[in-house]
């Protein structure tokens, strides 16, 4: 593995096995072990949006395996690819630190940095695909709903990047996977076939929440309202009309239906508070694991 820019590009093997060490580093953590296998080296973090989770978490997690971190904010860097190309910034970064991560506006970014580093990059969300995040989700469902094959996910929203990266995880993991929209906001048919074509019958495109979320071991959500579609707030709220996450959607669902947000959440809006704080919520173990997969993927790809 080179770099880790989208799960599609990646093996079942390779993601089993960092879903692995994940849960192996964030044992050996809690139990006030270290493994400071990238002593002496460096992480470069571009960012061209705004974060709280990805900035911290790569950050701790650099730290914890012995590394540093520099953080490049977006007044920093501005767009990539305006101020200075974005093959530059890559072969220039390479002369200087041991990996990239990047959380930038165009997946091209993310594959033009990757294509010119001599370093590993990692794509820490792009507006086409987040895969650390899927892949955080995919360690916080086994811990709470045991062995991934056979599951269902349920995902309630915006076909955004969160959507096609867990569509991808589920056809790697084997789950099923079912995506509700508004009409409009549909994850493209190009995800829904690849990820049929990876494992046969995983993705479903529905515009019938209710529906969806029979017979779902988890039920996702995440905002309406992706950072830069904001002049689309008011149009987005009308249309995700019947779309919220609430408790008379989970009357339709198995009672044990665990409750995901990527967070930020927007209370009253994609998700109710009553919701996003029951006992069936596991919103902030997601956001913990976050940290625990980084530390195994920085580790893949770095020490």
């Amino acid at each position: 593995m080179q770099h880790f820019l989208a799960l599609n590009e990646l093996s079942s093997d390779q993601l089993h096995e960092l879903l692995d060490l994940s849960a192996e580093l964030k044992n050996l953590y809690a139990g006030g072990g270290r493994d400071l296998c990238l002593a002496g080296k460096t992480l470069a973090m571009l960012f061209e949006k705004t974060s709280l989770r990805t900035r911290v978490s790569f950050h701790v997690a650099m730290v914890d395996l012995g590394g540093d971190a520099i953080y490049l904010k977006p007044e920093d860097i501005g767009i990539i690819g305006k101020r200075e190309p974005a093959r530059d910034m890559a072969r220039v970064f390479s002369r200087y630190v041991h990996g990239i991560m990047a959380r930038t506006f165009a997946h091209d970014t993310i594959v033009e940095l990757a294509r010119f580093a001599s370093v590993p990059v990692i794509n820490a969300l792009s507006d086409w695909s987040h895969p650390c995040q899927a892949m955080a989700d995919m360690l916080t469902i086994r811990e709470h709903c045991g062995p991934l094959e056979g599951l269902k996910l349920t995902f309630i929203g915006d076909g955004n990047n969160v959507a096609r990266s867990l569509a991808f995880a589920c056809a790697k993991f084997g789950l099923k996977y079912a995506c509700a929209t508004p009409p409009g906001y549909e994850l493209d048919a190009a995800t829904i076939d690849q990820a049929n074509a990876i494992t046969p019958g995983t993705a479903v495109q529905t515009h019938d929440p209710v529906a969806a979320v029979n017979g779902a071991d988890v039920i996702y959500t995440d905002t309406w309202v992706s950072m830069g579609q904001e002049e689309e707030k008011e149009k987005r709220v009308r249309d995700f009309e019947g779309f919220q996450v609430n408790a008379d959607l989970l009357k339709a669902a198995p009672t044990k239906a665990k409750i995901m947000h990527c967070l930020p959440a927007y209370r009253g809006l994609e998700i109710t508070d009553e919701v996003a704080e029951s006992p069936n919520s596991v919103i902030f173990d997601q956001a913990e694991n976050r940290l625990h997969f980084q530390r195994a993927l920085l580790k893949k790809l770095l020490a």
